[in-house]
């Protein structure tokens, strides 16, 4: 087959899929099947770029950074909703149209919490997305758009022109996810999903949005060409049938009783569904008669949005909880007095950080009141100061960890408490998992569910435990026989060998990772230099900020983390990083890139030995490249070098390089 009919087909193929699991939720393939056919589509479109297109799904995150958003003028003024808090309010609504006719009909749309976004397609594929902004000027967000799988590239017909409005948020599992994932590396959480998503959407970096499963539904059309639509169910079935995603839960109402009967079922199905919604949206259908109504300046007259009234429940506040998280995160939780809140009692609130409660003064024996931030998690709004009685009590910040006893730091910029102690108990699973990941000591055979079983039976108490384990004491493990004690064994002692740079990364320092773990290896070749070293001499190393220096201080002033390193010494784990005099470092200015499965070496092995003499690895191929080190299946990365004449080495001939050999 010619190769931009398979580029073609392929791409059809993939956004049917994509329509199929990201608005339909009714995949046909499996996620390994899709990956098959994206990774073809990937490298057809590497190895022949004049065949990529903007709306190739390989491009959804094609988009570079930007220094602010540049301001986009929508064709059509994006008009605002006036709102009904009540059904008498809905009802006086309905009454008001009555002079365009005497029987009307409507859609009733669920109203979602997010954030409102104008989509331009030209001859079917995305021109442009903007914000609503004033309803006038918006932003331009077409790069951070283009990330977002359930909005399509390419419309199924090559429209003229069409521009459609509609909502982009996040999924309450999505939002949850975020605000674990914020609260872990000490961050102010996000209040709601309809402002993280209004975050996520304004990133300058199209890939900060990418990583956030932000979603989106479209409800009308703004305008399009030569299409004679004549009621909002037939458009809301036309933008379906573009791909585009429709929000299913959207009613034909045939009288206003059937949309007070939809508003009713959905104030109680709200908690169900996936994503948060506040509202319906009330819609007059036809459209000849929203052409005679006519707008104000400001809102449609055919159009209202009835919210729900807001969930929230006054309680009182009886104490607080202080947790220790499994990154070492100190944050505190409301215990407080029972209370029925969508559905469930509550009696805990998550209160994320010290810096929340100070702000929103809350006080031991305080009623506050509650509500379920994104539907799911309970959460004190705020406290009631005109209720207090004069015996409410100020709640401080721990000094030292209640798991541990270890000293609390706070790093600059961050608003988490944090316990440093690698061998703290609230922590110890993680910091055991991240020790033996490959990425750090390499232990093969030490996993999640291994650990789980030394830490419950407290054969493991410590970090330096790993490594007076025995064989025997391994075999009495569930599903350890011999033979896997003898091989975990064997793994754990071959990890003492490890570089002084792979111990730094193993040892969970915040903020160092394997990259900066190389780069202070590289200044100081013994872990015993890291208890003198000052802020000063950590930051004269270009690649050294001020908060890796701060993180790196406290961490060896911790005396059971300096405890801990000296039982590893005794144990045998090698604390020093190999020296290499300037004269051997005969790799300098050298740069290589690895491919492929290598027999002899891992990738991880072989980028160690280029890096420790001054060579550089690379993960991309080009002219500057020095060496292409090809293993067995080395992928497109080989056929580039070959195309460029580069020197290709296989194993041996890396070995055997002057420096190396």
């Amino acid at each position: 087959m010619e190769v931009n009919s398979r580029i073609k087909e392929l791409r059809e193929e993939i956004r049917k899929h994509d329509y199929r699991y990201y608005i339909l939720d009714a995949p046909l393939i499996s996620d390994a099947e899709y990956d098959r056919q994206m990774q073809e589509l990937k490298k057809l479109e590497e190895e022949h770029p004049q065949f990529i297109t903007p709306d190739s799904p390989t491009q959804r995150v094609a988009g570079t950074a930007v220094e602010k958003f540049s301001p986009t003028r929508h064709r059509f003024p994006l008009l605002s909703l006036d709102n009904a808090f009540s059904y008498q309010h809905l009802m006086e609504f309905h009454r008001r149209l009555g002079r365009v006719a005497r029987k009307l009909s409507y859609m009733a749309e669920l109203k979602i919490d997010g954030v409102s976004i104008a989509l331009v397609y030209e001859n079917g594929v995305l021109l442009n997305a903007a914000t609503r902004g004033d309803g006038l000027v918006g932003e331009d967000v077409t790069a951070n758009i283009r990330t977002i799988k359930a909005i399509p590239l390419r419309l199924r017909d090559p429209l003229p022109r069409l521009e459609v409005r509609g909502e982009i948020f996040m999924p309450k599992q999505e939002f949850l996810r975020l605000n674990e994932e914020k609260e872990e590396k000490g961050e102010r959480v996000f209040a709601n999903p309809r402002n993280a998503a209004a975050g996520s959407l304004r990133q300058l970096d199209p890939r900060v949005t990418a990583s956030r499963a932000l979603s989106a539904f479209i409800y009308d059309i703004i305008y399009v060409e030569a299409n004679p639509l004549v009621e909002q169910e037939e458009a809301l079935r036309f933008l379906q049938e573009q791909g585009l995603p429709v929000n299913p839960e959207a009613r034909f109402c045939a009288d206003i009783e059937a949309v007070l009967a939809y508003s009713e079922e959905y104030a109680e199905k709200r908690h169900e569904l996936p994503y948060e919604i506040d509202g319906v949206v009330v819609k007059l259908n036809t459209f000849a008669e929203r052409e005679e109504l006519g707008s104000t300046a400001r809102s449609p007259r055919w159009a209202m949005a009835y919210k729900f009234p807001a969930e929230e429940k006054e309680t009182r506040l009886l104490g607080v909880e202080i947790n220790v998280g499994r990154t070492g995160i100190i944050a505190p939780t409301a215990l407080l007095e029972p209370v029925l809140l969508a559905g469930t009692t509550v009696s805990r609130a998550s209160m994320h950080n010290f810096d929340l409660l100070r702000e929103k003064d809350l006080r031991i024996g305080d009623m506050v009141l509650i509500h379920k931030a994104g539907d799911i998690i309970p959460e004190i709004i705020s406290s009631l100061p005109e209720r207090r009685r004069g015996e409410e009590r100020t709640i401080m910040p721990p000094e030292n960890c209640p798991a541990c006893d270890s000293k609390v730091v706070r790093f600059a910029g961050e608003v988490a408490y944090r316990c440093e102690n690698i061998n703290c108990p609230a922590r110890l699973k993680e910091s055991l998992i991240f020790f033996a990941s490959r990425g750090a000591m390499d232990i093969d055979g030490l996993g999640p569910a291994v650990i789980e079983q030394l830490v419950n039976r407290e054969m493991v108490k410590g970090i330096d435990d790993l490594y007076r384990l025995s064989e025997q004491d391994i075999s009495l493990l569930e599903r350890m026989g011999p033979k896997s004690a003898a091989n975990l064994i064997k793994a754990i002692t071959e990890s003492k060998s490890r570089p002084l740079s792979r111990l730094l990364t193993a040892l969970g320092i915040r903020h160092i990772g394997a990259k900066s773990a190389k780069i202070l290896s590289r200044h100081f070749h013994d872990i015993d230099d890291f208890y003198k070293v000052g802020v000063e001499k950590l930051t004269s190393i270009p690649e050294i900020g001020s908060k890796m220096a701060e993180s790196v201080i406290n961490f060896f002033a911790e005396p059971r983390n300096r405890e801990t390193i000296e039982n590893l010494k005794a144990l045998g784990v090698n604390t020093r990083e190999a020296v290499y005099e300037a004269g051997e470092q005969l790799l300098q200015g050298k740069t290589f890139v690895l491919t492929g499965t290598l027999p002899g070496l891992t990738r991880q092995q072989a980028s160690e030995m280029i890096e420790s003499r001054g060579g550089k690895v690379s993960s991309s191929v080009s002219k500057k490249t020095s060496y292409v080190v090809a293993g067995d299946d080395p992928g497109s990365k080989l056929d580039k070098a070959l195309q460029l004449g580069l020197t290709i080495l296989d194993e041996e001939g890396f070995l055997n390089l002057p420096g190396l050999s």
